[in-house]
């Protein structure tokens, strides 16, 4: 089966987008409109010479360009690596020194950082795409485990791997569509997640259109009014967003009911009570809290016809086979259709079972409850950060000798990235220069990486190996 040509050929005169345009703007966008724009955008990609397998990489905000530009692959067999726009030169061109890239499609507005990058294959402008096209080839069919998606996680002791996902990982959405997100026929659904982030494209249109459903795509920088004001006015019934973005209008105090909102979810991060319940009060929709990772896409979720249960992300979704051991969470591949392909370039993963690095408990009813990461994966504001990451981006100014990078806790984005510096002989501590620093992660890497606490120290602990204490740090 062909993912795509079965979501455009479905039912071409209903509204599959609502776009809300970063200038104010708005379009619907029927099914009959995406399947011109997909086959506008696979006829440029195959009049580049691209055959299936090739890599195709998105710089696109959440724009009905994105969504298309990932349906032409999907259709075609040219494998997706959507990128965050937040990505930095630096950040590209890890990607590009670790995937063989053959096209990009991106926004105008994101020449500089590819430029920087250095990009060396075929790029399309989104702007440049109109005009009469060649025809393109007849859609190709697609294996469960034919490669469909490239994401990059978050290092920790490394670089950021790059996960692939086979073409089964986009019809198994349909799980977590229907128990976690309880999307129904004809509902708008409005996914918040930045392009680029495993949860963005499963839950921003694959699982809306799998269930029916009404995608909701808005271009702009998150905006507690403007959040509730597009809400209220596209009439969305369900609302997928950040734990960060809840807990910030919770705590402005701009929570307000939304008459057509049924059903509101969350992940990457426990909500804590208290935001719940101003949530819940003010609205009078709950929120109900998930589970995944991007290795394997969602795994527990709290139950749609199920009482909400405070600091909970649920049991494991229908199917999915999971147990907690010594604490942490372990699944079964085999149970999980979302499940990842492996790492690019390394081995297979396991086939039996899967340990999530993550400490978890479980109550005598099976529902679950996020304690920590095993090893020292950052998640601040719902975003999952390396701290190796960060501690390249710092060692590389001139006045850092040594670096270590932990979270710090955060009563808005739960956590917060701590960067502990030794500086080189010549440089003194000082608010300016722990400043000039913060500027420098965000002129090299993402911005949301920035460490927003720097503290200076004469050494840093470690083990009689070298490597670095973070315990003792924290």
């Amino acid at each position: 089966m062909n993912f795509a040509e079965t979501v455009l050929g479905s039912s071409p005169g209903t509204v599959a987008i609502i776009e809300r345009a970063r200038d104010g703007a708005r379009r619907e966008w029927t099914f009959a409109d995406l399947r011109a724009e997909v086959d506008l955008i696979a006829a440029r990609l195959c009049g580049r010479g691209l055959r299936p397998g090739d890599v195709v990489l998105t710089l696109i905000g959440n724009r009905p360009a994105w969504a298309a530009t990932m349906l032409a692959c999907f259709r075609h067999g040219f494998v997706v690596l959507p990128c965050n726009e937040q990505l930095r030169a630096k950040d590209l061109q890890l990607r590009l020194g670790t995937v063989d890239v053959a096209a990009v499609v991106a926004d105008p507005r994101n020449r500089e950082a590819l430029d920087a990058a250095g990009v060396d294959c075929p790029v399309l402008w989104i702007d440049e795409l109109e005009g009469p096209a060649e025809p393109a080839p007849a859609a190709s069919t697609a294996a469960p485990t034919q490669p469909a998606l490239m994401t990059f996680t978050s290092g920790t002791s490394g670089p950021p791997k790059c996960v692939v996902h086979g073409h089964r990982y986009l019809w198994g959405q349909e799980v977590q569509a229907r128990h976690w997100m309880g999307i129904r026929p004809g509902d708008r659904v409005w996914c918040t997640a930045a392009s680029g982030w495993s949860k963005s494209a499963r839950n921003s249109f694959i699982a809306p259109w799998l269930r029916g459903a009404t995608a909701v795509m808005h271009d702009g920088r998150f905006d507690v009014a403007e959040r509730l004001e597009i809400a209220r006015e596209e009439s969305v019934n369900v609302l997928c967003m950040a734990p960060t973005e809840y807990r910030t209008i919770v705590n402005h105090g701009a929570a307000a009911p939304l008459a057509d909102l049924r059903t509101c979810v969350a992940a990457g991060e426990a909500l804590n009570p208290e935001v719940l319940r101003a949530w819940g009060d003010t609205t009078g929709t709950v929120i109900r809290d998930g589970y995944g990772q991007t290795e394997t896409g969602q795994l527990t979720a709290m139950p749609v016809d199920a009482p909400v249960r405070p600091g909970s992300m649920g049991p494991p979704l229908p199917g999915v086979r999971a147990w907690v051991d010594d604490g942490e969470l372990v699944v079964d591949p085999r149970t999980v259709p979302t499940f990842f392909l492996g790492y690019h370039g390394e081995e297979s993963p396991p086939e039996d079972e899967w340990r999530t690095g993550d400490r978890v408990r479980q109550d005598e009813d099976g529902y679950l409850y996020f304690e920590g990461r095993a090893d020292d994966l950052i998640i601040s504001a719902g975003y999952r950060i390396g701290p190796f990451e960060v501690e390249s981006v710092l060692l590389e100014h001139p006045a850092v000798g040594d670096v270590g990078v932990v979270a710090a806790p955060d009563p808005d984005r739960g956590s917060i990235v701590r960067a502990v510096v030794v500086l080189q002989e010549g440089f003194e501590p000082s608010p300016e220069l722990a400043s000039r620093l913060q500027d420098h992660v965000k002129a090299v890497t993402a911005p949301y990486k920035y460490p927003r606490q720097v503290d200076f120290a004469t050494s840093l602990p470690r083990t009689t190996s070298g490597k670095l204490r973070r315990n003792a740090i924290r």
